[in-house]
């Protein structure tokens, strides 16, 4: 009987992908020699990707490489979060034990979520945003890490089945991957990618991933045809045969196979049905009757199904199941695992086929036998599979009062996972699932086991009954958790929907859904959250203190340390802290302390405030709260920067990089990275600041670091004298940002950004609308670190265009502007009393009644910090002013070579071109070792210009025309329009505008005017 059924199908000869196979091979050289490679295979169903594979595989073992294979898995309609990867991982630890336990280093828990055989994964928080990322990032490290002394050959089939959690992961794994000497390879079936398959946006990203490289399989040729027919029958076909099969198949290397199979069958041209289902069932229904069961069984069952687990379906003996799987396997229908005790289809084609050819109610009572037998033995399959496909089999029975437990721990053991796109998809068959089930099933359901997004009630847990509500909070935690805002905001309407209803009374819990809310309003760029806040302020108001009480009070200081650090913010916090004490919520209070802290210090309590947050790091980091201990490293650096201690906020930015990076904190990275390149442009480490802010937008997860990145890289352009690069850095930024939730520590610094931009294109108007708008968004307390830059750049540009007529009107306006400014900002610490000295000189300067004695304080101000930029910049000030007033010649020449060392260093273009300027006018020489030219006669002028030119330029900068300069100097309008000439040729300056602002700059007007020739 076994004889008449096997069939050899499968051609033993390689045919054609000739390019393909080279590509794939070359990629292995580039990987051994430390280029880790990445493709992706793509191709309609059974056109060869698989035996492509293959082929690659067995090179690559052949050369010493250690292949890992994962294939997606698709059970009904669902798949199983992270298989490939829990699969290749797998692999390797078989492969590699002592390696692998090497390279995770310390992570197990963590990376056991991938893999359990590691060890306990934990426990989930659902405040802990940074989970999944974090795990990426150390499976992306123990790959490196493997990689790092021999070639590994990472392939995940099926990508088309893949679920969202893998498709992140590879999605994180092919753009960080950096190094070792690794090939990732990646198939999928083209012809399943429809324009609103999930699949489809990830392969536009990755096609703009240059290290990438796609590959397209095309149908065989009529020649490759013939060859892979030549192959399987082993003898030169029949021309006719290879005619037919070519036109039939289409060049589609399966179909062919299966073609062969009907020829051999017997099977006339004319009796073959045009249906392809037809056409891939020919072998199934030419199988014993066991066999084709345990095909239907097996098909049912998923992409592979365990031997014990297809005996305990069948229901045969154990020599009828054998017999029957020898039949299916000898006609090369299903295919024994080679890493495990199972079973799968060969092409997934046929098993779609089986599948599609079952009844209904077969179905149904095939997916009830899973079940039952799964949930009499669990150890039939692995226990990270066990929950989801349970969960799968009890759903697909259509067994509400079953399905509805096991889709609840399914949702349990995927949240353990951080598999949160694949936990939200399980919560929402829940919610489908609840009306349709018992009411006695679900009242003996309890949150404690299901759900932990929503704070402990203080109600009896071994009483109080699951709630659909539940069932809600959870589902919006993991669509905020997987990305999905849009969702979890539709969510939480439909709760508050239900919780405004009249059979609802539930304050408590409207408050955490409304302060949920706030937070993916502020997330999404809706809004700043306030609104949603208050509303959970006031449902909380006067009720026992709770968690979710401590959770709004927490929400509402928060809110105000970004936006209006002030005394109520600062009671928010204090009471937070208070209620999460009472109720025994430490993570919450760890939360609240740090916020508390934050605020503590911008009201000028700071050793008190750093106190606090110094806690709180060492806190967390004991109890392993890593999340919050890298948070407490990104807000005391920035406290540290809001003090002028920047040394010491590098030095806390960097221990928090080791720290986030210790534990694949990715979005605590990004945030620490971009108060550290803060800090460094403090300290004019300017290179850094680039090459820092450059890595955080290629790496950055969140939107608000890479807004960070584009407004440091826009700070530095300006600084350097790049103002296209400076607009463009800053447009970015505000793309980032938006303009509906306004946070200062955003707002201002791009306003300096954009009053530099303005100043150095003459653009006086606009500079003064900045600061306006600025000025009326307030100053809250503890944003004076970006007041001061502000104004102290606007009042800049006020003093350099004093005397331009272009300025002249609002100028008033403009500089008590800038004393209202001068007045409300803090100066608590000595780096912003240094500012305020500064801008009041550059007032002073504005006013011409600027002084040497003064910019020398200014400079001494400056002299202890860490400022070189401003110190240069006031040194150029305050040897200008000793030139003006006169005598003190070498004193001035040594400020501006130190300035003009300071310049080179930092890379500051203006600067270093003022600082030439203002030598050249003076007849200074920079050259430390050169003896100073003699001053210049009276009349006489650095740049060459006679006295008459300056007489006309005096009259140029006044704002007169060619015309009136004639008639003032008594001289033609033709020979004013020749020394005009003259001067902008002598001066460099294109236009009338720009010669009027170099000469107030560099006091070239300072000499009377004298009437006549």
């Amino acid at each position: 009987m076994l004889g008449s059924v096997e069939t050899r199908s499968v051609s033993p000869v390689f045919v054609g992908r000739a390019g393909e196979l080279t590509a794939l091979t070359e990629a292995l050289s580039r990987a051994t020699a430390g280029e880790p490679q990445a493709l992706l295979i793509g191709g309609e169903a059974g056109v060869g990707k698989t035996r492509l594979i293959e082929e690659f595989t067995g090179t690559a073992c052949d050369r010493g490489a250690v292949v890992a294979l994962g294939g997606c898995v698709e059970l009904g309609a669902d798949g199983l979060p992270f298989a490939p990867f829990s699969t290749a991982l797998r692999a390797l630890r078989r492969r590699l034990p002592d390696e692998l336990t090497a390279a995770a280093d310390g992570q197990h828990g963590e990376l056991a979520r991938l893999l359990p055989e590691l060890g306990d994964p934990g426990g989930h928080d659902p405040a802990d945003e940074d989970s999944t990322a974090r795990l990426f990032e150390l499976t992306v490290r123990l790959l490196e890490r493997l990689a790092a002394d021999r070639t590994i050959v990472l392939v995940l089939e099926d990508l088309h089945w893949a679920d969202t959690s893998t498709r992140h992961l590879l999605t994180y794994l092919l753009r960080t991957l950096r190094r070792g000497r690794i090939v990732v390879v990646a198939s999928y079936r083209a012809d399943d990618i429809h324009r609103r398959h999930p699949l489809r946006p990830l392969l536009a990203e990755l096609d703009r991933l240059r290290t990438i490289r796609r590959i397209e399989l095309p149908r065989f040729t009529r020649t490759e045809v013939h060859r892979q027919l030549t192959g399987i029958l082993a003898a030169e076909p029949d021309p006719g045969l290879v005619e037919e099969v070519f036109e039939r198949s289409d060049g589609n290397a399966f179909f062919v196979e299966e073609l062969v199979v009907s020829h051999e069958a017997g099977c006339a041209p004319g009796q073959l049905s045009d249906s392809l289902r037809d056409l891939l069932l020919v072998r199934v229904e030419a199988l014993p009757e066991d066999a084709q069961r345990i095909v239907r069984i097996a098909a049912e069952g998923g992409s592979t199904v365990e031997y014990g687990l297809l005996a305990a379906v069948a229901r045969l003996t154990e020599d009828e199941l054998i017999e029957a799987l020898r039949a299916a396997v000898g006609a090369n229908i299903l295919l024994a695992v080679p890493d495990g005790d199972g079973y799968r289809f060969r092409h997934s084609l046929v098993r779609e086929a089986v599948s599609d050819d079952l009844l209904p109610g077969e179905r149904s009572r095939l997916n009830r036998r899973y079940a039952e037998a799964l949930q009499a033995d669990p150890a039939l399959v692995r226990a990270d599979e066990r929950a989801t496909r349970l969960a799968t089999y009890w759903y697909h029975a259509h067994d509400p009062a079953k399905a509805l437990p096991a889709v609840l721990r399914a949702s349990v053991a995927t949240r353990k996972r951080h598999a949160y796109a694949e936990q939200l998809r399980l919560l929402e068959r829940a919610m489908e699932l609840w009306d349709e089930a018992p009411a006695e099933v679900r009242a003996a359901l309890r949150p404690i086991d299901y759900a932990d997004a929503y704070p402990p009630c203080g109600c009896d847990p071994d009483t109080t009954p699951l709630r659909y509500l539940d069932l809600l909070a959870e589902a919006a935690v993991a669509a905020r958790l997987s990305g999905e805002r849009e969702r979890a905001l539709k969510i939480g309407r439909t709760a508050l929907r239900i919780l405004g209803g009249e059979e609802e009374n539930d304050p408590l819990r409207a408050a955490w859904f409304w302060t949920e809310r706030a937070r993916l309003q502020s997330n999404l760029g809706r809004g700043d959250g306030r609104e949603e806040i208050a509303r959970a302020q006031e449902l909380v108001k006067g009720l026992p203190p709770s968690a979710v009480h401590a959770v709004v009070l927490v929400g509402a200081a928060g809110w105000g340390m970004l936006r209006d650090p002030g005394p109520e913010a600062l009671t928010a916090a204090e009471r937070a802290v208070e209620y999460a004490r009472l109720v025994k919520a430490e993570s919450i209070e760890l939360n609240a302390r740090l916020t508390l802290g934050t605020i503590m210090v911008a009201a000028g309590d700071v050793a008190a405030g750093l106190a606090e947050m110094h806690e709180v790091r060492e806190r967390t980091t004991v109890l392993g709260q890593f999340t919050e201990a890298a948070r407490a490293h990104i807000n005391i650096s920035s406290a540290l920067e809001f003090l002028g201690r920047s040394h010491e906020a590098v030095e806390t930015a960097e221990a928090g990089l080791r720290l986030a990076r210790a534990y694949g904190l990715v979005d605590s990275i990004g945030w620490v990275e971009a108060n550290r390149a803060e800090s460094l442009f403090s300290l004019g480490r300017w290179d850094e600041v680039r090459e820092a802010a450059e890595r955080l937008l290629r790496s950055a997860s969140s939107t608000k670091p890479r807004g960070s990145a584009s407004l440091r890289l826009a700070q530095l352009a300006a600084a350097r004298g790049e103002p296209d690069a400076a607009a463009r850095h800053l447009a970015a930024a505000r793309a980032v940002y938006g303009t509906r939730d306004p946070i200062p520590q955003y707002t201002l610094p791009m306003a300096q950004v954009a009053v530099a931009a303005a100043a150095a294109e003459g653009r006086i108007a606009d500079v003064r609308a900045e600061l306006a708008a600025a000025e009326r968004g307030g100053f809250p307390p503890g944003t004076h670190r970006y007041g001061w830059p502000l104004v102290l750049t606007a009042v800049t540009a006020e003093a350099d265009s004093r005397g331009l007529p272009a300025a002249d009107e609002g100028r008033a306006e403009a500089l008590a502007l800038v004393r209202r400014c001068l007045r409300a900002l803090a100066a608590p610490v000595p780096v912003w009393e240094a500012h305020s000295r500064h801008v009041s000189e550059e007032l002073a300067r504005a006013e011409g009644r600027e002084t040497a004695a003064r910019w020398a304080e200014v400079v001494a101000a400056y002299e202890p910090l860490d400022r070189p930029a401003q110190l240069a910049r006031a040194r150029y000030r305050l040897a200008d002013a000793l030139l003006v007033e006169g005598g003190r010649r070498e004193e001035a020449a040594a400020l501006l070579r130190e300035v003009r060392a300071t310049a080179d260093l930092l890379g500051a273009r203006p600067l270093r071109e003022d600082v030439d300027l203002l030598a050249a006018r003076a007849r200074l020489s920079l050259a430390p070792e050169e003896r100073p030219p003699a001053p210049a006669e009276p009349g006489d002028d650095a740049f060459g210009l006679t006295r008459r030119e300056q007489d006309v330029l005096r009259l140029v900068a006044a704002g007169r025309t060619n015309r009136q300069i004639a008639e003032e100097l008594f001289i033609s309008p033709k020979t004013a329009s020749v020394h005009v000439s003259h001067i902008l040729a002598k001066l460099g300056v294109a236009g009338r505008g720009e010669a009027a602002a170099l000469a107030h700059r560099l006091h070239l007007l300072d000499v009377p005017l004298r009437p006549g020739a």
